[in-house]
């Protein structure tokens, strides 16, 4: 168990896990879990953070087949400006390994911006917070158990 799935199972929420076995060569951990589980990659979103001007981190859930708008997260989050935030502060903040990273049950509770295309979906997959392991669940249980907002932030 993880702390994201901790999280869904004390919650009650509905969801679902997957596991696969994790290639440690696997370019991108996000369509090697599309690949390995014959899932549409549009459906399979990674979690990235951000760090915006003030240092604030920031989490965003965008698409793996796409990527990252850091201005239109920026503009969603109401800051001047993003970059991606280091690996190391990711995963100290987070409490989860990079590739394995999820938006739920995080060590610390951060403002969460979800790619508004998850809405077009009966259910997506994220990281369950270990690489090999995802979560299938509805983007609005995501949005309601991470606090998250939807917004236009993920390129195609």
């Amino acid at each position: 168990m993880t702390p994201a799935l901790d999280l869904l199972k004390k919650a009650r929420a509905a969801h679902t896990v997957h596991s696969y076995a994790h290639d440690p060569n696997a370019p991108s951990y996000g369509l090697e879990a599309a690949q390995k589980l014959g899932l549409d990659p549009a459906r399979v979103y990674k979690t990235l953070l951000a760090a915006s001007e003030r240092n604030e981190l920031l989490v965003a859930v965008v698409p793996v087949a796409g990527t990252l708008d850091l201005k239109a997260l920026a503009q969603a989050a109401g800051v001047k400006k993003c970059e991606m935030a280091a690996p190391a502060l990711a995963q100290r903040s987070t409490g989860y390994l990079v590739g394995g990273i999820s938006p739920l049950g995080q060590k610390k509770r951060l403002r969460t911006f979800i790619d508004s295309s998850a809405q077009a979906f009966d259910t997506i997959h994220v990281s369950a917070g270990r690489r090999g392991l995802e979560v299938e669940l509805a983007a609005a249980v995501l949005a309601e158990h991470t606090q998250g907002q939807f917004a236009e932030i993920g390129r195609a």
